[in-house]
């Protein structure tokens, strides 16, 4: 029983893998639980650029950092443009246009950074779901060869009732 699940295994992996990685991957499937919780796993590597870029994301791509952010253009604009007489940015505004540059020169690759670890944690929980329906494949193939068993036993025990009772008629 043990061979034919490897290979199952073998024939669902199709890849081409050295004999060592080969015989670690269908001991895992086999024998050990695989699942795990990429979250927690991922989130106990963190560094600390990492979480800040997560939770820079997390405020820059919210709706109450829009609305803020808005009502501070208008406020710049009204504030520069109407209320001072001797305004620090007059109308075209450069020094907001400076400052709206930096902030998306530098709100981008931040935002990009969180993304990627983002990517990589979406693989990984690509990779332990196809794990998870591997292992859950060879589970109910293995359930149905005992259950195969079962009813040829089954089968031979009705059978043999059968001979019995028409031997004592």
């Amino acid at each position: 029983m043990e061979k034919k699940k490897k290979e199952i295994v073998k024939k669902l992996l199709n890849q081409n893998l050295e004999e060592k990685d080969e015989e670690e991957i269908l001991d895992l499937l086999i024998d050990n639980p695989i699942t795990i919780d990429v979250d927690k796993e991922s989130d106990k590597k963190l560094t600390f650029g990492e979480k800040v870029a997560d939770r820079f994301s997390a405020v820059a791509g919210s709706w109450t950092f829009i609305i803020l952010f808005c009502l501070f253009l208008v406020f710049w604009v009204v504030i520069n443009g109407f209320l001072m007489v001797d305004a620090i940015d007059p109308y075209p505004f450069i020094l907001l246009n400076l400052l709206l540059s930096c902030l998306a020169s530098l709100q981008a690759p931040i935002i990009m950074m969180s993304q990627n670890r983002q990517a990589k944690k979406d693989t990984i929980r690509n990779q332990n779901d196809y794990r998870t329906d591997l292992k859950s494949e060879l589970i109910l193939e293995s359930l149905h060869d005992d259950l195969e068993k079962i009813l040829q036993n089954q089968n031979k025990i009705l059978e043999y009732i059968k001979n019995d009772e028409s031997k004592n008629k």
